[in-house]
């Protein structure tokens, strides 16, 4: 066996595991980590196919290797190809109109440690966002930012030193706006009313859970649970619904389509494309970990991925236009017995670990 076949059989046995474990319905990080570079197995995968085929030497594990793998990369591409432009698209797409109102937000995690501060308040100056919310913001950036309450005169402060501090800036009057510790005791959300310019209130949920990773939790319970329970929340809710955040979690993972499945929430990216926000340092290990998600009396007049600040999260900007008798959409289907199931059985799994506030 010649040093290329060697390497050839290694990648290949290492792409079909890594696909197996995130087959596995188990919360600890070294099991969900595997839902993240779907996109990166399946180009990896492609490009060790070619090469198994290159160095075919007649061996019976070349047999079996090269179609498992060839399955691997097609299983892959399945997850991933909604985020594609050959997918229908979820949420149509609309102009802006002065019959009815919109909604523009942009999402920033700005890495709490990055002091750019200046190029944040550059960006928000470029794309003047009716809402803007900010992730990992601690009393430094609070500061800084400062000088944007001359025109977002709502403002929700819940600065932290621990990575989860949050702030939420807006045009719109916000009615009612709570700082939630839903899960956590040390990992805020916000939730709020916001009074379009028509009179017109949505309901709007603000969201920065913790991972599953070596660094933080060592499972993915406590991020699924308040996922899930905003859901079920959501879907409660008579009103219009944005809910937005970087939820640590990829848009196409079990977690996420649950959560959309229970509150019936689209994704304006369904159709149009990726946007990958993390990371904003490696090109290949790049995923979409900021979300902007909303009920359906939304049409979609622009969504897009800003450039870098200094953080390891590129900005994701997206304007939305109140339309309540939009047709031509489509919903999540919602979820079945099985799901509710392991939707319930996530949040008892939550509510047994120690330290947690759930409401």
């Amino acid at each position: 066996m010649n040093y290329l076949a060697i390497v050839v059989t290694f990648l290949s046995v290492t792409l079909i595991t890594s696909a197996l474990i995130s087959l596995v319905g188990r919360s600890e990080w070294w099991f969900r980590i595997f839902d993240f570079p779907r996109v990166q197995i399946a180009m990896l995968g492609a490009v060790v196919v070619l090469l198994q085929v290159i160095s075919y030497r007649g061996y019976w594990y070349e047999l079996f290797l090269i179609p498992v793998l060839a399955t691997v990369i097609v299983w892959e591409v399945s997850r991933i190809f909604p985020f594609t432009l050959f997918h229908k698209k979820e949420v149509a797409s609309v102009g802006l109109s002065d019959d009815t109102p919109s909604i523009s937000i942009m999402v920033s995690n700005v890495l709490m440690t990055n002091q750019c501060t200046g190029s944040l308040l550059d960006l928000v100056a470029e794309y003047e966002p009716d809402v803007l919310l900010t992730l990992e913001t601690d009393q430094y950036w609070e500061d800084a930012l400062a000088p944007l309450e001359n025109t977002y005169t709502y403002v929700v402060r819940c600065p932290q030193d621990n990575l989860y501090g949050m702030h939420l800036y807006s045009k719109f009057e916000l009615f009612n706006p709570t700082v939630e510790f839903l899960v956590e005791q040390n990992v805020p959300s916000i939730h709020t009313e916001v009074l379009l310019s028509s009179g017109q209130k949505i309901k709007l949920h603000c969201l920065h859970p913790a991972p599953p990773s070596p660094t933080e939790n060592d499972t993915s319970i406590e991020r699924d649970a308040e996922l899930i329970m905003v859901a079920k929340l959501v879907s409660q809710q008579d009103v219009p619904v944005i809910v937005a955040g970087d939820l640590n979690d990829v848009a196409w993972s079990d977690t996420t389509l649950l959560f959309r499945k229970i509150s019936g929430l689209l994704d304006p990216r369904i159709g149009r494309g990726l946007f990958n926000s993390f990371h904003a340092d490696h090109w290949f290990l790049r995923w979409p970990l900021d979300h902007v998600f909303h009920s359906h009396e939304f049409g979609l007049v622009k969504i897009g991925r800003l450039h870098n600040i200094g953080s390891d999260h590129f900005p994701i900007f997206c304007q939305l236009r109140y339309m309540p008798n939009l047709e031509s959409r489509d919903s999540p289907a919602p979820p079945d017995a099985q799901e509710v199931k392991l939707a319930n059985e996530k949040l008892a799994q939550a509510r047994n670990k120690p330290f947690n506030e759930l409401v």
